[in-house]
């Protein structure tokens, strides 16, 4: 086995990910060990590869720099704010995520929520179980897809993805996003704060990470307003939570649909308190057939590598071919 690289596996132990590596390459599994820290430096001269199977698990620069021969890091998931990806391109490290394979289903995810939001569809199922119906009907809904805009917060596979899906509704779309999509044909918004006073729902679906940390404050959700519905498809750190919260409390949005937060799976009680609020447990991407195929991306991005061929999602902070490490 000596001729095989060394990888080590940090998360836990997907069927997938374990049996496509474990012949292809020397597989470390950290689950395994009782000392984590002890079994890291017994192999910190020999991992060249990182497979990371969730996003959960926070790769930083000082984990990296324990593995002076690491080379890649092939993480779970579209987003990779887990990954100090900067750090790593820095240093020659490449990092590769699994888009692609998530798209559709996020996307569906996504009109899910927005309609269960807006018709309430949570609430008026709770309603049936609870024998309500037996004593009057549901309530009609004060909101509706009809006659309202959507402003996507982000336009890239994903966003495009929801955007088709709403075309299909007759539901009009614009977006906001730091520079216009090439090919996209919705109105784009440089500024946001102008395209949450002219929308009727905000939905975001932008990567989380320092660059949009709190991007949609209070400024952006008094811009969308009493009749506005906010729904975060992103990540948690998208939002200013608080500010989210004060702004249902006091009306001054109509509801929100969230399917993450910032300190998943800590949901604040203020949140679970709202009836004009529909809560998912981050299902983004997360049915069997979805979850698997982002797997193998992450078994088949380290078999590429592995053979001396290129990665197959790289991102932009840590490319292939990588820099010279300095």
């Amino acid at each position: 086995m000596a001729d095989k690289i060394d990888v080590l596996l940090v998360g836990p132990k997907k069927p997938v990910i374990v049996d496509g590596l474990s012949s292809a390459f020397n597989l470390h599994i950290l689950a395994d060990a009782k000392d984590k820290d002890a079994f890291m430096a017994g192999l910190a001269d020999r991992i060249r590869g990182f497979a990371v199977s969730v996003s959960s698990e926070r790769i930083d620069g000082p984990l990296m720099a324990r593995f002076p021969k690491l080379e890649i890091v092939s993480t779970f998931a579209v987003g990779y704010d887990h990954v100090d990806a900067k750090w790593a391109g820095e240093r020659g490290i490449v990092v590769t995520n699994t888009p692609g394979v998530l798209t559709e289903e996020v996307a569906d995810t996504a009109l899910g929520l927005l309609l269960c939001t807006v018709r309430e569809f949570p609430q008026a199922e709770r309603y049936l179980r609870a024998g309500k119906w037996l004593e009057r009907p549901y309530r009609l809904t004060p909101a509706t897809l009809r006659d309202r805009t959507v402003g996507l917060v982000g336009m890239g596979a994903i966003g495009q993805a929801i955007a088709r899906r709403l075309d299909g509704f007759k539901v009009p779309v614009v977006y906001h996003s730091r520079k216009p999509r090439a090919g996209v044909p919705y109105k784009h918004y440089p500024d946001l704060i102008a395209m949450a006073q002219d929308v009727d729902i905000l939905l975001t679906i932008v990567p989380g990470g320092p660059g949009t940390q709190n991007m949609i404050d209070a400024k952006v959700l008094d811009a969308l307003g009493p009749d506005g519905i906010f729904i975060n498809m992103a990540r948690g750190s998208v939002v200013d939570e608080p500010a989210l919260i004060k702004a249902l409390q006091e009306k001054r949005i109509m509801s929100a649909g969230l399917d993450v937060f910032v300190n998943e799976p800590d949901v604040p009680k203020e949140l679970l308190a709202m009836e004009n609020v529909v809560l998912f447990p981050h299902l983004g991407s997360g049915s069997v057939a979805t979850r698997r195929a982002m797997d193998r991306l992450v078994v088949n991005n380290l078999l590429a590598w592995g053979s001396g061929k290129d990665p197959l999602t790289p991102v932009p902070e840590a490319p292939w071919p990588p820099k010279k490490r300095v």
